[in-house]
């Protein structure tokens, strides 16, 4: 019989005929031992996809399947102050844009009641009349199919939260910095008094803070130009490429949606010219020449962003335009797209936030993982929040920690995905609108949301 030359052994006689040295002897290492070497990353490209302002229940309340939507909610009626329960009506996605600031989220969460929503108002500062029923409402899921469509070939997590219900420029922030950290004891809120939202700000331009005690100290916080971590330090540590693609830099608007204009240490540096890149159209380029980053953050056009009061019906096809193009492409099997949305945009959604810190958790958002690995129709029913996308992708290249959000937030890889599969073929998603539509489209050059 034949001896079986161990493995490790193999390697080791291989090593010398190439001429290699042996590894030096260390603490923790046995002499002749081979370097330890990192793990391979699960995948080698990751897209985060931020979309605009909806619950869980706004865009999935009837699509079934296992997961946990509602086709009615409870309702203090502004009039009698009496407690009702509402029927979810259907509406439009163009709809009109209703309140969505932290005090409005503690109005209608209402100490875990979840019964305050009648008390918002419109626009995004919640100004004027209360709404009533008009926040119970879900979206005409034919307008939305793209949406169902990837839930249904893929991952979606109903139990998925924003970080702080607040604003925009808070969700934004969240999402490349796992928190907006002051101190130990504060953090940022809502919005800046002016635009654009960052360093580009006019001097007087000030934040406002919550500290620990849920307290807001409105317009006492400092010029959003901010000195906290970023993953874009942990990808930067590590040799990750990143880009950030937004609408473009030659117009308010994009100045407005690069939250990385409200980083010092980007937008004083080479990589505010290299890393933040537009128009966001930008991104079919890279997938078809090869050059897509390791890992990017991707905005819509205002017209695109399913943000209430848009013109246009157009932000399911946009994403659906950047699964095919990933889909169709050498990067379908080392990649995942994740689709999120920035905050709950005033709506209705019934299921209660666990409460974390000061910090969150916020409402329901709904979460979209498409993957050659995705679990095919998988309702993840784990709670996860904004940090967890973070720590998803520290977790992926071994970058160490933020210390913020993201270190109490739970990865979702072994949820969503299963890797003893084979890469699955890609199926296109079906969309109203093409991706030549966005390539040769003129952008709206329009904030894609300025509360």
């Amino acid at each position: 019989m034949k001896k079986t030359v161990p493995l490790l052994t193999l390697l080791m006689l291989l090593a010398g005929c190439n001429g290699s040295q042996p590894a030096a002897t260390g603490a923790g290492m046995l002499p002749q031992q081979l370097p330890q070497t990192a793990a391979a990353p699960k995948f080698g490209h990751v897209i985060v996809m931020i979309q605009e302002n909806r619950t869980f229940d706004n865009f999935f309340a009837t699509y079934g399947h296992g997961s946990e939507g509602t086709k009615s909610g409870r309702m203090i009626d502004p009039s009698t102050g009496k407690v009702v329960t509402v029927p979810l009506t259907m509406h439009s996605i163009l709809g009109r844009d209703i309140g969505h600031t932290w005090q409005i989220y503690q109005t209608e969460y209402d100490h875990g009641k979840m019964d305050g929503f009648g008390y918002d108002g419109w626009g995004g500062w919640g100004g004027g009349p209360p709404i009533g029923a008009y926040a119970y409402q879900y979206v005409d899921p034919s307008q939305i199919a793209p949406y169902w469509a990837m839930a249904r070939q893929y991952v979606l997590a109903d139990h998925f939260f924003e970080t702080q219900s607040s604003g925009s420029f808070i969700g934004h922030q969240d999402l490349i910095a796992a928190g907006t950290p002051l101190s130990p004891y504060e953090s940022l809120v809502n919005y800046p008094n002016n635009q654009p939202w960052g360093c580009d700000a006019p001097a007087y331009t000030v934040t406002s803070i919550l500290t620990n005690k849920d307290v807001l100290r409105a317009g006492k916080g400092p010029f959003p130009c901010m000195s906290y971590t970023t993953l874009r330090d942990l990808l930067d540590a590590k040799h990750v490429s990143w880009k950030y693609y937004a609408p473009p830099l030659s117009s308010h608007a994009g100045y407005l949606w690069s939250a990385f204009d409200a980083i010092k240490a980007v937008r004083y540096s080479s990589e505010w010219h290299t890393n933040i890149v537009s128009p966001n159209t930008a991104i079919f380029d890279d997938i078809r020449n090869g050059t897509l980053p390791q890992f990017a953050w991707l905005l819509p056009d205002h017209d695109d962003s399913d943000h209430p009061g848009t013109p246009t019906d157009t932000g399911p096809s946009w994403v659906a335009s950047v699964v095919n193009a990933v889909g169709k492409s050498k990067y379908w099997k080392s990649t995942v797209i994740l689709v999120v949305w920035d905050d709950w945009g005033g709506f209705y959604d019934h299921v209660k936030p666990p409460h974390r810190d000061y910090q969150g958790l916020g409402f329901r958002v709904p979460l979209l993982a498409i993957s050659a690995y995705a679990k095919k129709g998988y309702v993840a029913h784990d709670e996860y929040e904004f940090g967890s996308i973070l720590r998803f992708a520290e977790d992926n290249w071994e970058l160490g920690s933020l210390h913020h959000t993201d270190a109490r937030a739970a990865d979702f890889v072994n949820d969503f995905f299963s890797f003893s599969q084979k890469p699955r073929r890609f199926v296109p998603i079906s969309a109203k609108y093409s991706q030549s539509y966005f390539e040769h489209r003129t952008p709206s050059y329009q904030a894609v949301d300025d509360q």
